[in-house]
């Protein structure tokens, strides 16, 4: 909060780095995975509060994209120790299993939150929520076109999928120790997710490159300490695929923090 305040902004960059799309000149690089990254952040850290790599694009590179993806977890914390780290895995499983992938990620990785799936139920959540000092980020209602599939599928009292997600799990942990995913495209929704978790972060993943719109979710899910992270990946960090990649990414970012600043304003901070 303290972080949102002093830089006037709410946004989270998405290190969905791609070695595919990153500038061929780093392809020359020893970790090239790891060089597109440390330009970036170097590039928009005095604009964005939070960094969230996500863990498929490193993966997909066996154990050398994993070594990228700590090396970038350590450069955060040595450089830039006040950024917020979210790891976005959408991990969840059986208790025993939930247990594991919470010590990899919370002690090993030393992670500050981590997005996971509600849908095996309690016993698979909690695992998570037994470090001090971690968040866990429980997916609600997400940004994809497949979200309508099972997400607003209603009961027979008429009460969506992502609703009851919301109201369940607030016995699970507070506005202290859980945040939810709500997708930018979901609009005046969030109006209604604001009645169910009114005091609870939620990390917004959507703006730009999906359509999401940063102004309708700031008018129907802004609360008095902010309570969003906005999640913004190719509109920033593919901002230009030439050697002017990392300069282009900090205007993309300046540009986003920017409006933010001026929804800031709007409710006083």
């Amino acid at each position: 909060m303290q972080q949102i305040a002093k830089k006037r902004s709410f946004l989270c960059v998405g290190l969905d780095t791609d070695i595919k799309k990153i500038p061929k000149h780093l392809l020359e690089e020893e970790d090239p995975i790891f060089a597109f990254n440390k330009a970036i952040i170097d590039a928009t850290a005095d604009y964005c509060v939070a960094y969230k790599p996500n863990l498929a694009f490193y993966e997909c590179l066996g154990v050398k994209g994993i070594s990228s993806f700590e090396r970038t977890v350590h450069y955060l914390r040595k450089y830039y120790p006040l950024h917020f780290i979210i790891a976005d895995a959408k991990r969840g499983d059986i208790g025993n299993t939930s247990a594991m992938y919470a010590r990899t990620f919370f002690e090993e990785y030393d992670i500050d939150s981590l997005t996971v799936a509600p849908y095996m139920g309690e016993d698979s959540v909690t695992p998570f929520l037994g470090y001090e000092g971690k968040w866990v980020i429980l997916l609600a209602l997400t940004s994809n076109r497949g979200s309508s599939d099972f997400q607003l599928m209603e009961d027979k009292e008429g009460e969506r999928l992502f609703e009851r997600v919301l109201r369940k799990s607030q016995s699970w942990a507070g506005p202290d120790k859980m945040m939810y995913v709500v997708g930018a495209t979901q609009g005046a929704m969030f109006k209604e997710i604001r009645q169910i978790v009114p005091n609870h972060f939620m990390l917004v993943p959507g703006v730009g490159a999906q359509g999401g719109s940063l102004q309708e979710v700031c008018r129907y899910g802004i609360i008095s300490d902010c309570g969003l992270l906005v999640n913004s990946s190719r509109g920033i960090i593919y901002a230009s695929q030439g050697e002017d990649f990392a300069e282009a990414a900090a205007r993309s970012a300046q540009s986003l923090q920017m409006e933010m600043s001026a929804e800031l304003e709007k409710i006083g901070l």
